[in-house]
């Protein structure tokens, strides 16, 4: 991966489900395609799958490799593969960003960040936020509320880092 899915952004989704994915993102995905670098149309991964995910997972073409790098070093026939490769791989979708840096989003992913039916006839709003090696994507009200939830935690980010380095 030659840089990382860094920070949030907020993106108007259209009444034909099209968002504009943030020019920094489109960036990591570019040069995580080795196939978009003459169409400049990167491909994007979009796991949908998990219960209890209020958010689609999106991946770049290296980081969707990666993850089924991971997913098949499981105990093949395991419990856990078969939901990793449920949740993660069977319930994921490629799209390809066009050349004004849109997708559309599938009815599967519009389904899981909650936009129902007409939703999208007024408009909605999108939150994208990175994480490293991948970003989520959520409806703008979802996210805004988890992270009100996660401010009523007063402990600072950095020891839980640290925590983690000491442990791990």
């Amino acid at each position: 991966m030659a840089e990382a899915f860094r920070g949030e952004y907020y993106q108007k989704v259209d009444g034909k489900a099209r968002v504009s994915i943030p020019a920094a993102f489109r960036s990591v995905l570019l040069a995580d395609d080795p196939f978009a670098s003459n169409s400049q149309r990167p491909r994007l991964y979009m796991v949908y799958g998990g219960k209890y995910r209020t958010f689609v997972e999106c991946y770049s073409k290296l980081g969707a490799d990666k993850l089924a790098e991971e997913i098949e070093t499981m105990e093949l026939g395991s419990k856990e593969r078969t939901r990793a490769e449920r949740d993660l791989i069977s319930r994921s979708v490629m799209v390809e960003v066009d050349g004004e840096g849109r997708i559309v989003l599938p009815p599967q992913v519009r389904e899981k960040m909650g936009f129902h039916g007409d939703d999208l006839a007024a408009g909605g709003e999108a939150a994208f936020a990175g994480f490293t090696n991948r970003f989520r994507l959520y409806r703008r009200e979802v996210y805004e509320a988890e992270l009100a939830e996660d401010d009523e935690d007063d402990t600072d980010p950095l020891t839980l880092v640290g925590r983690h380095k000491r442990t791990g």
